[in-house]
């Protein structure tokens, strides 16, 4: 079932809601990740999740005996989405990544619940394990000062942050050096942002894989990168380097959001 065109707000097709396919692919321990697949959506545009009909998939498929053949509906609505659940008899739970533990559940039947988290995790139950979908609404709208902000559509930002996010803290710990010694040629690694981030408290249980996650969609989402020839980023650590250069070019991060950051320890 193909994606619904967007109404007049989204002819400019500006994406304001992401997402994120479970990854259902039998694969090696020691084969890469796939690249997740993605279902962008503009305001006024819909995708349905379910089994779907025999022959037909769903824009989100959810392939579990238990879960309905049309089980629900997210919808993008300006910057911020809204949940349908088509269930008679199952309460889905949206998780807020980005929390300790913040949730809402959508009722059966419930339509158009609207969801406020930027970053989500929708919850299905299952026959087995719980199935679930990723939902990012990266874009934020802001008004003008001095305008009329009822008159015309109103302004996203080009790069909206967050700065109360655990993606905005790993940004800021990647730029700290440089903001802190503008001369300085260093890009925290992985295991140096840990160290750096994990004394505070949203950060306690911050593990590798969860920062390449914060890494991965400040690179593909929130800054929009483009990769190089050949789909990469160049060498190691290439993606953290043009992430600090992109941000402290436009001012993303600044000196006073240092303080968001643990104190710093004198070496």
């Amino acid at each position: 079932m193909p994606v619904e065109p967007p109404t007049i707000w989204g002819l400019f097709a500006v994406t304001t809601v992401i997402v994120q396919l479970s990854d259902a692919v039998v694969r090696r321990s020691d084969e890469p990740r796939p690249e997740p697949r993605l279902v962008r959506l503009s305001p006024g545009q819909s995708a349905e999740f379910g089994r779907g009909k025999p022959g037909t998939s769903l824009p989100i498929p959810l392939r579990d005996p238990a879960v309905s053949r049309c089980a629900g509906q997210v919808t993008a609505v300006e910057d911020y989405w809204r949940l349908s659940n088509y269930s008679t008899g199952s309460t889905y739970v949206v998780e807020n990544l980005e929390g300790a533990g913040e949730h809402i559940r959508v009722a059966p039947g419930r339509i158009g619940a609207p969801v406020p988290f930027e970053l989500s995790r929708v919850i299905l139950p299952a026959a087995e394990n719980p199935m679930e979908f990723k939902v990012f609404a990266p874009q934020h709208a802001y008004t003008e000062a001095g305008c009329d902000s009822s008159a015309g559509e109103p302004t996203t930002s080009p790069f909206s942050l967050n700065p109360t996010s655990k993606y905005f803290l790993v940004l800021l710990a990647l730029c700290e050096p440089r903001l802190r010694f503008p001369s300085s040629a260093a890009v925290p690694g992985v295991g140096d942002l840990l160290e750096r981030l994990r004394p505070l408290p949203s950060c306690h249980d911050l593990t590798r894989s969860a920062l390449n996650y914060h890494i991965d969609y400040l690179a593909d989402t929130k800054l929009r990168l483009r990769e190089g020839p050949g789909g990469s980023y160049g060498e190691a650590g290439g993606k953290r380097e043009r992430l600090v250069s992109l941000a402290l070019r436009f001012n993303l991060v600044r000196e006073e959001h240092l303080a968001l950051l643990p104190p710093a320890v004198r070496r």
